[in-house]
């Protein structure tokens, strides 16, 4: 290729991008707030001490994890019309988002909940507090703090696969610049103003995720000297001289 005017021209394409941005931005907030709600509930029932929860539970898990996103807006925009269910291309998006991002952050809450030691809970029940209270101010507070920074990740990656909501005509980013392409053919400049669009919001959001797992650990290991000193015995003091 002949032709790199694409290397300093792919700026002037942005403002015609950001309408497509701010509907991805859209389809990823939404999606991964009703997704991780979700999936905060579908953690809970695969825990379920009842069978029938507990598989219900796993197989909703498992089809969300083990489904592509593109199939499952395929199959929620071209599929759900023919059992009489419509739904327009950006809320059959967001569905789809949503059902994925609640499998996959299932299981990261789970992980999060089950490294709360049962010995807390234990002794929240001996003080006569409710299961609900156990869970609001022991377990959940603890959980989250594991939890957060994978559901960061997941949610990079939910806004990444908004780019695949194109292929039901949802008017995100790949659709403007496929526009925009289409009628300008400087492809290679258009694609490459949608590249840095998505970097823009990744590499922020990567930044922040390795930031909080940082912060994790810091904390983790502050925590584990604290009870070390608390078994061994606190430090000597300095005497005053005399």
């Amino acid at each position: 290729m002949s032709d790199f005017s694409w290397l300093y021209d792919w700026p002037q394409y942005i403002p015609d991008l950001l309408p497509g941005l701010g509907v991805a931005i859209s389809l990823t907030l939404f999606s991964c707030l009703g997704g991780y709600i979700l999936g905060f509930f579908l953690a809970l029932g695969v825990e379920s001490p009842s069978r029938v929860v507990h598989y219900a539970a796993l197989v909703i898990v498992e089809l969300g994890r083990g489904v592509p996103i593109l199939v499952l807006l395929f199959l929620v925009y071209q599929g759900l019309p023919q059992l009489g269910l419509m739904l327009d291309p950006h809320p059959a998006a967001l569905a789809a988002l949503m059902f994925s991002a609640a499998g996959y952050s299932s299981e990261m809450i789970r992980a999060g909940l089950n490294s709360v030691p049962a010995g807390q809970a234990e002794a929240a029940n001996s003080l006569s507090m409710s299961a609900a209270d156990t869970y609001r101010f022991i377990v959940i507070p603890q959980a989250a703090r594991i939890s957060i920074p994978p559901l960061v990740n997941l949610t990079i990656i939910i806004f990444q696969a908004t780019s695949l909501a194109t292929v039901i005509t949802v008017p995100e980013i790949m659709q403007h610049a496929g526009v925009i392409g289409a009628a300008t053919f400087e492809y290679m400049s258009v694609y490459t103003a949608a590249a840095v669009l998505y970097l823009c919001i990744t590499i922020p959001g990567a930044v922040l995720s390795g930031y909080l797992e940082k912060s994790m650990r810091q904390k983790k290991r502050s925590k584990r000297k604290a009870v070390r000193s608390l078994l061994t015995g606190s430090p000597s003091l300095p005497v005053a001289a005399t």
